[in-house]
Parts: C-alpha cells; structure tokens; sequence
C-alpha cells in the first residue's frame, strides 16, 4: 500500500476561470492564476500562473497570454493541458525525474455540458491522471464550509466565481434546484474597464480594473466602512497621454450594478422554484455566500434586503471550493455519489 501510495498521488482541483488551486495530503499546494504564456513561434510554454500573469497584457509579437478557462468552462484546450500540466510541476519541482500517476477530483460548474465535461476529462487524461472524478461546484463549495450535505434539510449556496456564478439548493446529498449564471468576477472587471472609459475617457486594462475592484469594489452605495478613494493610471482617449484619476467605491458600486442585479434576480429565481419544506430551512439559516465574488464589499447586505433573509459570508470564500474537492477526494468511499 504505502509502495502505491508513492507512485500515486491523490490531488483536487478547483479549476477555476480566474483561478486554480490544487490540494494534496490537506494542504493547498498551488493557488495560482489560470493563465498560460505561449511561446508563438514554437508553442512552447514560457511559464503559467503568477509568472505568466505578470506578463499579461505587457508582451511582445513573440509572446501570448492565454487564459484557458472562459466562464467556468475549458476554451482552449491545449493551453488548458498545459496549464494543469505546469501547475502539476510545481508540486513536483523535488522530484523532478519522477511523475507519479495522479488521481483526479475537478470541480466544475453546475450548468456544464457533457461536451465541457469531456474536455476536463481529456485535459486530466493528457496531464497524466490515472482516475478522473468532478464534482459540482455548489455541493464542494457546501463541503468546504462545513454543512452536512447528506442531511434532509435545505442549505442554498451561492458561489460567485470568475466566470459563473452557481446557486444551487442542497437536500440529502444532491442538488435539488440550481440556476447557473455566466455573471461573476469577470464580468465585474468588465464592467469597470467599460465604466472608466465612458465616465472618464480613459483606457485602462484587465489587471488596472482588477485591482480597482479589489481595492474599491462595492456592492452597495453606502457602506459602514468605506475604503480610501483609489489611484488609477491609464491612457487618456483624447491625448494618448497616459493619466491619473482617482475613483471611490460609490462610482464602483454604480459600474456593477447591473451584472450585481442579474445576480439577484436568479437567486430570486432559485428561491422561487425551492420546494417549500426547504425553503422553510433556508429561511431559518439564510443563504451561504462562497468565491472570490463574495469578497465584494456589502454584497451580503444587498441581497439580505432584496431577499429579506440573512446572508453569511464563508469564512476563507476563495478557498471553500478547493477544501470541499479536498473533503470529496479523502472520502471518496462516502461521498461517492456526489462524483461522476
């Protein structure tokens, strides 16, 4: 046994579209940026995850930098590959001449398609795993934060991810209802790279908004602990000249209002089609806010008053999903039925 477990490693997944974390024996080993830099005269990969995402947007003719995953799904599957591939060679940067056969939890979006499930199969085939398993992305994020899922009580999770947001009702080990939205961190990024180019003529990038809304995103307008008012440098539309201009969570809270209302409206949408038993258990413990959208300033005040029931933030919401795969793959035996 202890001879196998050597040549086989047991590893989850949160394959995410903004990013990747990969848990091995309980700890997480890799939390990195799903994006891959491709050399384009030879297709080599140059590097993935932080290193590749320093070169984003900031590359030379010679260069690309691709993000693999597009709303929650696999775009592009060779630099899906190679990305898992590179994440992989991380762990085993000690033993290099070794590459022990892997077994495989992934995490995928409630909403996917057999087509999208086949291309996470084959991804994790080519990267030189032995058994493949996914899981939905609601249940592990329900896993990670510690509810006992196989109980015949409702629990409603709403994970806001970078690419799909994924609401889903959960009773006696399975989704019962669930709405999955193409609306969530990347949209929001969006959003604002659109609203300083109306609002202030100026052209700003992915990473430049990224930022904008770590540092002043906001989900509501009046917040009891506003953040600074944030310095943002682009290039000025009319001269070409590069420019400063600060903007504050209230200008934010403005750009995503909309994407934040298609939000609300499907969690409305998944209240609505609950059955009623559960949706007396969920009135009694609110909903379970999970991902790196639910990091969004007031986010939890705005839909505890368009719901009228009380909202938790998980604690540690970027990694609720990774923990979850983790709990699936240790316990394969019990929580079988959750894999496919």
């Amino acid at each position: 046994m202890g001879l196998f477990s050597f040549f086989n490693k047991e590893i989850a997944i949160d394959l995410g579209t903004a990013n990747t974390l990969i848990i091995f024996k309980d700890q997480v080993v890799v939390d990195e940026p799903s994006i891959v830099a491709i050399d384009k005269r030879n297709k080599s990969v140059i590097a993935v995850g932080k290193k590749a995402m320093m070169m984003h947007e900031k590359t030379h003719a010679d260069i690309e930098t691709i993000r693999p995953l597009k709303d929650g799904v696999i775009a592009n599957f060779q630099a899906a590959e190679a990305m898992i591939r590179g994440f992989i060679a991380m762990m085993n940067e000690k033993n290099s001449w070794f590459k022990p056969q892997l077994t495989m939890v992934i995490c995928i979006p409630s909403g996917i398609t057999e087509v999208e499930k086949r291309a996470v199969f084959d991804s994790a085939e080519h990267a030189n795993a032995r058994e493949r398993y996914l899981i939905h992305e609601p249940m592990a994020a329900a896993l990670g934060i510690g509810l006992d899922v196989e109980q015949p009580e409702g629990n409603m999770i709403i994970d806001i991810g970078g690419g799909t947001t994924e609401i889903a009702v959960i009773a006696l080990s399975g989704i019962v209802t669930d709405q999955s939205i193409r609306v969530a961190g990347d949209e929001f990024t969006q959003d604002i790279v659109e609203y300083i180019k109306r609002q202030h003529n100026m052209l700003i990038g992915e990473r430049t908004a990224e930022a904008i809304k770590i540092n002043v995103g906001a989900a509501i307008q009046d917040l009891p602990n506003p953040p600074d008012e944030y310095a943002v440098h682009g290039r000025d539309l009319l001269t070409g000249i590069p420019k400063q201009i600060t903007v504050t969570y209230q200008e934010i809270a403005g750009a995503l209002d909309k994407s934040i209302s298609k939000i609300e409206e499907a969690v409305l949408k998944a209240l609505e089609t609950t059955p009623p038993e559960l949706a007396s258990d969920i009135y009694r413990k609110g909903l379970y806010l999970t991902g790196g959208g639910a990091l969004l300033r007031g986010l939890d005040m705005r839909l505890a008053a368009k719901t009228k029931l009380p909202v938790q933030v998980a604690e540690d919401p970027l990694r609720a999903v990774v923990r979850g795969t983790g709990l699936a793959l240790k316990n394969r035996d019990k929580y079988s039925f959750l894999m496919s």
